[in-house]
């Protein structure tokens, strides 16, 4: 059987990722088969880990597309909202102490579609619209006439001095997207990306004599260190496998072999930053109607690995910063990755799945066809109605598409065939409903699919719980366990004879512990009891206008009032909130550690002492844990920075600080204050 290599080995130590799930053997298996439908969550977790771990530290266990189109894609058809897919990938940390960021690195959202691309630029011309004033101007209207100056004489006559923000006036830069190893250069220290918050210190890289690629000087942000084709191919593809075998050699500690030195010295491997690159540069407009050769044209700026194009917005800094970032990306930027393929699939039957809100979902079972590198045999038909209008039954002819991180998608109907509609639930047996194109099971309190998919949200949501995944809810579910409060009734006896083993029995039972002891923001909380409508965007922002303790008082009206929530929505929260009542209250009374959000009216009428200020904490503290202590401060009002800038308030500081970073801190204008006195300055001295 094979078996992972020794250097694969020795890198899953050095990152901790020695495995509990999955043996070498069974890690080398998976590899080689390329089906994860087999494994368990938590085992495919641990495998996309181990693959990652192992592609950016140079020696890849799969390949990059396999990585995005078969394993990460198969976690997101099975966990949409899992955090792997919403956090940034790790680099793999050397030896050495890591240390804050200077900036957070995220990572790209990334499209494999034009029609995706569309869909990003008419966000951003949204977010544009969003931000006009009641007057119909836009606040960074000064630095929309500087793009239409850059725009060509004829299209700036075609636009009208009044107009609004929208394609032609939206500027896109197109760089190549490197593919080679992210860093970050404050001019002082390059560091890691590593998990995209704290990085580990290669400047060492720099003292062997690698050179910043573009205009050669340090201190220009994120970038990459990459090495040319032409060159590797040449004069180093006999020494290493690929490309980012090399770049992770020369970036570890041990000494340089000398072809590898001799690259460094030819200028062949540079750190390039992304702000240095060569880039294509024109309006939204323009990108849709020349796409493909703009990708072709990018594609073929650098000598170096390339796997797709970034767009992002040019200029208008207020608008970027309305877009703002989820946890994972930049909104105002996307990464385009050409992997679409398309194939004729007959269709052998159409299979009804009952989701936790009772709607019932039509899921296309198709002759076995490799799609982007995986055997793809199921497919969404999206809801009965669509089943019904297109003909999608057995025998049905159909284009089937499979591009980047997606559900592969029935394209077109090209051979209809006449569709069966289920008239009962395939779970409980129920009649179903229509409304609209979607078929609906009522038995909302007795359907198995309903229960276990309910049950699995929420400790899903809650994302500080582990082991409660499908399986697991199954046989919960299957020996009378049916609702999330009795799971939390569930004693060691109880588990023993439902079959699970004593260390797995105590696992769970201390994972409910866990997660009532460990502390959560309420509006995740109230977000895990999957209210209709009610994302944890919306929860938070109803907890930014009411107590959690008191949103079962309000009306339609109430709801309403609060911005983003038109009419139909708020009926249906207030709806969906009286039918979770009684589970609500016997949940929450079961006493979680709720963070709670902060009123908008409580931020307005008590502005605390360091609201508005940017505060940096640092050592060992005494009172509290630092990151509880930086929950809290968010919560006044204040920003919390990973590390001193000139910007910088304060430096709360622990125990265990060098004096040098006090003095770093110092120099740059930056107030120093023991934990005591910042206690004493929210009003709790110690």
């Amino acid at each position: 059987m094979p078996s992972l290599s020794k250097n694969q080995l020795k890198i899953l130590k050095q990152a901790d990722l020695e495995s509990t799930q999955l043996s070498p053997e069974r890690i080398a298996q998976i590899a080689t088969q390329s089906d994860p439908k087999q494994l368990t969550d938590d085992q495919l977790l641990e495998f996309l880990q181990v693959c990652n771990a192992l592609y950016r530290s140079g020696e890849p266990l799969i390949s990059d597309a396999d990585y995005d189109f078969i394993f990460l894609a198969e976690l997101q058809k099975r966990h949409p909202q899992h955090p792997y897919l919403e956090t940034v990938e790790p680099e793999v940390g050397f030896v050495g102490k890591t240390v804050a960021l200077p900036e957070l690195m995220l990572s790209t959202e990334k499209s494999y579609s034009k029609s995706g691309i569309e869909k990003w630029l008419s966000r951003l011309e949204k977010a544009a619209d969003d931000c006009m004033d009641a007057g119909g101007t836009t606040p960074w209207m000064e630095e929309v006439e500087q793009c239409r100056e850059q725009l060509p004489r004829a299209m700036q006559g075609a636009i009208a001095e009044d107009c609004n923000v929208d394609s032609f006036m939206l500027m896109i830069r197109a760089t190549p997207k490197l593919d080679g190893y992210a860093a970050y250069d404050d001019g002082k220290i390059l560091y890691t990306r590593g998990d995209g918050r704290k990085g580990t210190d290669i400047s060492r890289v720099f003292e062997r004599g690698l050179k910043v690629g573009g205009n050669g000087k340090r201190g220009q942000g994120a970038g990459e260190i990459v090495v040319s084709q032409t060159y590797f191919n040449s004069h180093l593809a006999d020494y290493f496998e690929n490309s980012r075998n090399f770049q992770a050699s020369i970036i570890k500690e041990k000494e340089l072999e000398q072809h590898a030195l001799e690259a460094i010295q030819n200028h062949a491997a540079v750190f390039f930053p992304f702000s240095q690159l060569p880039a294509w540069q024109g309006t939204a407009a323009e990108v849709l109607a020349d796409f493909d050769s703009i990708i072709e044209t990018v594609y073929t700026l650098v000598d170096y690995d390339v796997d797709g194009v970034v767009f992002e917005l040019v200029g208008n800094d207020r608008l970027k910063q309305y877009l703002g970032a989820t946890r994972h990306h930049h909104r105002w930027q996307i990464a385009y990755k050409s992997n679409a393929e398309t194939a004729e699939v007959i269709v052998l039957s159409v299979t009804p799945q009952t989701s936790r809100s009772g709607r019932v979902n039509p899921v296309a079972e198709l002759t076995p066809t490799k799609l982007s590198g995986a055997v793809i045999s199921r497919a969404t038909a999206h809801h009965y109605g669509m089943v019904k209008e297109l003909g999608i039954g057995v025998g049905t002819l159909i284009e089937l598409t499979r591009s980047g991180m997606v559900i592969p998608k029935i394209e077109r109907v090209i051979i209809p065939k006449t569709p069966q509609i289920p008239e009962h639930c395939p779970s409980c047996g129920s009649e179903l409903v229509w409304d609209s194109d979607y078929l609906y099971c009522l038995n909302t309190t007795k359907c198995p699919a309903q229960i276990e998919n309910t049950i699995e949200h929420f400790f899903r949501t809650l994302a500080n719980v582990d082991g409660f995944g499908g399986k697991t809810v199954e046989k919960l579910h299957a020996c009378g366990v049916n609702s999330v409060y009795a799971v939390y009734q569930l004693d060691m006896a109880q588990l023993q004879g439902m079959g699970f083993g004593d260390k797995t029995a105590q696992n769970l039972l201390d994972q409910l512990q866990r997660s009532r002891t460990e502390a959560i923001e309420d509006w995740r909380f109230l977000g895990a009891f999957g209210i209709h409508r009610m994302g944890l965007g919306n929860c938070e922002r109803l907890l930014q206008h009411h107590h959690l303790i008191d949103i079962f008082k309000l009306t339609i009206e109430d709801v309403m009032n609060i911005e983003g929530f038109a009419e139909k929505t708020s009926a249906a929260v207030v709806e969906c909130l009286a039918k979770i009542k009684t589970d609500f209250r016997q949940i929450y009374d079961l006493g979680f550690n709720l963070i709670p959000t902060r009123l908008i009216a409580e931020q307005q009428q008590n502005i605390s002492p360091i609201s508005g200020k940017t505060i940096v904490f640092t050592g060992t503290m005494i009172h509290g844990k630092r990151d509880d202590m930086s929950k809290e401060a968010k919560r006044l009002g204040a920003k919390v920075g990973a590390a001193v800038t000139g910007k910088t308030d304060f430096l709360v500081t622990g125990s265990d600080v060098g004096a040098a970073k006090i003095a770093a801190a110092t120099e740059k204008g930056v107030q120093v204050i023991s934990e005591d006195e910042y206690l004493a300055l929210l009003g709790r001295p110690e």
